[in-house]
């Protein structure tokens, strides 16, 4: 047996074992559903163009809310058309299915596919794209997704606020921004109480949701971590797998008795 079908036998006893699962969730369980990884050194939409960073900032918005909403036009399909993963659909059933211990899911993806692929309990560290609202202090309207995109798609860039004028801005957390302060209690109480943190998809480098691991293991919880490239945190979990997350989820799947 290869030393990588060792450490998925191995996972999969830890999984069943718990009973107080949380996973953590970054871009990397998104890639092979279409939508871009933003930060890695290749492929990630800053390496091919860094300039593009600087518009999903707080001040980029502001400075330049139709140069925001331009590039957006150009990656919104990705988001529109895509559908959950192997991976996704994997967390979905570890919570769904009475054995198993999955308690919540907590993402940095601003996409929904872990509630489309039935997940119900999701922490959206960095906010999500299915609702906008409008930036003016005063003026409490929001708008869906759809509605966002249709403005956009006839040529109101940025889209406006018919109640006030104001720019509409999706409800994701931008460079420079504070996390949801409600979002982040929770994931840490959930962090505080569970017994395995399953990170999938994250290369733990962006905070304070890099310090999560340590919140966890501080309460006394094991570490999985199943990610492409290394983390700081590797050598220090009980399980550390750098393949591709579906194929991982595919073999976890059979090895726990789910139906791929």
């Amino acid at each position: 047996m290869s030393t990588d079908s060792n450490r998925i036998e191995s996972v999969a006893s830890i999984i069943k074992e718990s009973r107080g699962i949380v996973s953590l969730t970054g871009a990397g369980i998104s890639t092979s559903a279409g939508i871009p990884d933003f930060r890695s050194p290749e492929e990630g939409l800053w390496a091919k163009d860094p300039s593009k960073m600087m518009l999903f900032t707080d001040v980029g918005f502001a400075g330049n809310p139709k140069g925001f909403y331009e590039f957006g036009r150009e990656i919104l399909p990705g988001f529109q058309n895509a559908r959950p993963t192997l991976a996704h659909r994997f967390l979905s059933r570890l919570e769904q299915e009475d054995s198993f211990g999955l308690k919540c899911v907590i993402t940095q993806n601003i996409d929904g596919l872990h509630q489309k692929a039935g997940s119900k309990n999701v922490i959206e560290m960095h906010g999500g794209l299915s609702t906008g609202r409008c930036t003016s202090r005063t003026c409490p309207k929001e708008f869906g997704l759809e509605d966002i995109i249709r403005r956009v798609e006839e040529g109101e860039l940025p889209p406006l606020c018919p109640e006030c004028g104001a720019v509409i801005r999706p409800d994701i957390v931008l460079f420079g921004e504070e996390l949801p302060g409600g979002a982040y209690q929770r994931a840490v109480e959930y962090l505080k109480h569970c017994d395995l943190l399953l990170v999938m998809g994250s290369s733990l480098v962006v905070y304070p949701v890099a310090d999560m691991p340590e919140v966890a293991m501080g309460h006394g919880a094991r570490l999985i971590i199943i990610n492409l490239q290394p983390t700081q945190y590797d050598s220090r979990a009980d399980a550390a797998i750098r393949l591709p997350l579906d194929e991982v989820a595919e073999k976890l799947m059979e090895t726990l008795g789910m139906a791929v």
